[in-house]
């Protein structure tokens, strides 16, 4: 199994154990009162593939559901591959604990399709955007993201891109982005137009399609999101498709199907009422194109802050920042003071 497979490995292994839970008729709470685990989180976080699974765990749950045979083999060698995860990291020459989760999400997908009301998603980031994200953040970190650097941070989120520009890349990737993300509140404006120049570049790639939400565009019957998401895809019938809402400072991931398709149907209202690919990728290259700044309209008054007169000046003496005596005499785009 290669090193990027190793996450998926840990979602194929929990989905079937929960296939193979449900099938034998047992409840959560059955099955640890039966092996005698302490914790139910434990079997939770086995199911969702969201725990490094240890062999022994692995091989109660099987005994509990009375699994033998080649799936008995097969799941086992599934257990070994999804328990090791140290090559798959010598992949990311960079990764913080924070980042680890969502590159884990990431690996072995076959889609992923992202709303972003609020800020620009991490897979679509410049390194300048993501740095301004952390540290406008950090005041509050708690625990050990405080001790986290923010050039680490950046080189780790720049590290889970390469999922989506490597040449043999068979990711498709979609977002809906709000306007709203897009605007100058993300950060200084060569930042943010470093940004807009980065989404135009990574939407004109034939895996990638961008779309921005106007404003003013109308969702569904009037529908307002509530959160952000990512819905993640995989080509293998035995992963689970899986859903991330990510909050201030609790990350969900789900797997149940009932929540998965209320989500999808959210996106795809989205996604009608968001522009086009094509009108997307135009929005993006007139915001990402340089504003000249306009000179001041002839006879428009200005406030200017002006200096006191040097001693003795009378009528008629300029000072440095006197208005020009006579509108006429002013040249184009000259700074002219108001009537008297």
């Amino acid at each position: 199994m290669s090193p990027v497979s190793i996450p998926t490995a840990r979602r194929r292994l929990g989905a079937e154990l929960r296939r193979l839970r449900e099938a034998a008729g047992l409840t959560g709470e059955q099955v640890i009162a039966r092996v005698g685990w302490a914790s139910a989180s434990k079997l939770s976080r086995l199911e969702n593939g969201r725990s490094r699974p240890d062999l022994g765990d692995v091989l109660d749950l099987l005994d509990a559901y009375s699994v033998d045979g080649s799936l008995r083999d097969d799941l086992v060698a599934v257990t070994r591959a999804a328990g090791d995860a140290r090559a798959w990291l010598r992949s990311y020459p960079v990764m913080t604990a924070r980042q680890r989760g969502y590159a884990e999400l990431e690996a072995g997908c076959a889609e992923i399709r992202e709303w972003a009301p609020v800020l620009v998603p991490g897979l679509l980031q410049t390194p300048e955007y993501a740095r301004v994200r952390f540290l406008s953040s950090r005041p509050l970190a708690a625990g050990a993201a405080e001790n986290t650097d923010a050039e680490t941070e950046v080189a780790a989120r720049l590290a889970r891109q390469s999922l989506l520009t490597r040449d043999d890349t068979s990711l498709r990737y979609e977002a809906v982005v709000d306007e709203a993300a897009l605007g100058s509140r993300g950060g200084p404006p060569d930042v943010v137009r470093g940004q807009l120049i980065r989404l135009h570049e990574l939407a004109t790639r034939p895996n990638v399609t961008l779309r921005v939400l106007p404003r003013a565009a109308t969702i569904g019957d009037w529908y307002l999101p509530h959160t952000g998401f990512s819905l993640y895809g995989f080509d293998h019938p035995q992963d689970p498709e899986t859903l991330a809402i990510e909050g201030l400072s609790i990350h969900l991931v789900l797997t149940d199907r009932a929540e998965i398709d209320r989500y999808t149907a959210v996106f795809g209202w989205l996604r009608e009422a968001a522009l086009s690919a094509a009108d997307s990728l135009a929005w993006l290259a007139d915001a990402a194109a340089p504003r000249p700044v306009p000179p001041p309209r002839p006879g428009h008054p200005h406030r200017r802050r002006t200096t006191p007169a040097p001693e003795g000046a009378g009528p008629g003496t300029a000072t440095p920042n006197a208005p020009a005596a006579s509108n006429a005499t002013a040249g184009p785009g000259a700074l002219v003071g108001p009537p008297a």
